[in-house]
């Protein structure tokens, strides 16, 4: 198997190879239409037929044309929010590339449609844990089903299982299901009701900042 990591080191942003060296079959996890003539220079090195485009979570408002930018690839786009072109898998379906297969999840949170994908020893869980590192939603848009994702969803995996992150800024870009179970700041060591809580008095925080910024405006 070929792996690739992508890191743009401005934003923080984490993209993802996978080829199948028997088949040459590969997939793009959360790859940006702003990097493809790289992408494609590393596809026709390594003689990489694309299969998939897979997308962990669609920020609409600032994005609003990047799955269309992304179908301009030509291959299926999966991704949790309805866009036309876009496929929107099941919770569980399986996504085959060459002799290997991805399998799909279902962990809102980060976005209210956001996926992550399982392969082999590692998930890609793009914006789950990572939760302030992404610089179009420093905040999850339902922090309540956040909480649940990575509770009921990612922490319920096998301790060794790698977990691949959508956004680094100087922090690491993979770790385990046992250590964040273990020292993650908020969901090891938060209850839920107090996760909430703390989610609800930043988002009051950003609004009040927000009235202070337009009176002195007004002023």
């Amino acid at each position: 198997m070929l792996f690739r990591i992508l890191h743009d080191e401005a934003s923080g942003v984490l993209s993802y190879l996978l080829g199948d060296e028997a088949t040459r079959e590969a997939v793009l996890i959360d790859p940006r239409s702003s990097d493809r003539v790289v992408l494609d220079a590393v596809l026709h090195a390594e003689r990489l037929k694309l299969r998939w485009i897979l997308r962990t979570h669609d920020h609409e408002g600032a994005q609003p044309h990047e799955a269309r930018r992304l179908l301009a690839w030509r291959v299926p786009l999966v991704q949790g929010r309805e866009r036309t072109g876009a496929t929107v898998p099941a919770d569980g379906e399986r996504l085959p590339f060459g002799n290997e297969v991805i399998q799909v999840m279902l962990t809102p949170g980060h976005t209210r449609d956001g996926l992550s994908f399982r392969w082999r020893d590692r998930v890609f869980c793009g914006g789950l844990l990572a939760t302030q590192a992404c610089p179009l939603q420093p905040q999850p848009e339902d922090a309540a089903a956040l909480w649940d994702s990575v509770r009921c969803r990612l922490f319920s995996l096998p301790d060794e299982t790698l977990l691949f992150a959508g956004h680094a800024r100087r922090s690491r870009v993979v770790s385990t299901v046992l250590e964040q179970r273990r020292w993650h700041p908020q969901f090891a060591a938060l209850s839920r009701d107090a996760y909430l809580a703390r989610m609800a008095a930043k988002v009051r925080g950003v609004g009040s900042a927000g009235n202070g910024r337009s009176v002195a405006s007004a002023r």
